[in-house]
């Protein structure tokens, strides 16, 4: 007899949509050969946005549209923080493949969006990686993860609020 059990069986729950999502995610590209990088939710000026090259004036910096906690420290309106971390710590010229999944924020919520949401990118820096790669790539993450019969089509876009143009 164990007098320390708990006197009825405890049940565990269960993972969570968004978790069983990202660890699939995470397992189709580590099947294809990247790396998996995290780094911090708080982050500074310096990686959330300038490593990104985005302009002083650009309106992703405004107060209406990012966490700020301090001046310069915020919470993360994307993951590509992680991208600038994991070049910072490699060699010039090493190559890299890696994708980073995590939480963002966003000051731009309404009835049909979250401040919270989550978001997966991919850096690859190699020699000869070409468009091409990276549409190889996007195929073949969805038909592992919707299905060998997913249709895929490629239409192209512009989307003129990810442009800052030079005055």
């Amino acid at each position: 007899m164990d007098l320390t059990r708990t006197a009825y069986p405890i049940e565990l729950g269960t993972r969570h949509p968004l978790s069983i999502v990202k660890n699939e995610i995470i397992d189709i590209f580590h099947r294809l050969g990247f790396s998996i990088a995290d780094g911090p939710e708080i982050e500074d000026d310096l990686h959330v946005f300038t490593a990104m090259n985005f302009a002083e004036d650009h309106p992703a910096r405004d107060m209406q549209d990012s966490f700020y906690i301090t001046e310069n420290f915020l919470l993360r309106t994307h993951t590509s923080p992680v991208q600038a971390r994991t070049m910072q710590r490699h060699e010039p010229n090493s190559p890299i493949r890696m994708i980073a999944p995590g939480k963002v924020y966003r000051w731009d919520y309404d009835a049909t969006h979250s401040p919270v949401f989550h978001q997966v990118e991919g850096l690859i820096i190699d020699e000869h990686i070409t468009f091409a790669d990276l549409k190889g790539t996007l195929e073949s993450f969805l038909r592992h993860m919707y299905g060998d019969d997913t249709k895929v089509r490629f239409r192209t876009s512009f989307f003129p609020f990810t442009e800052h143009l030079q005055r």
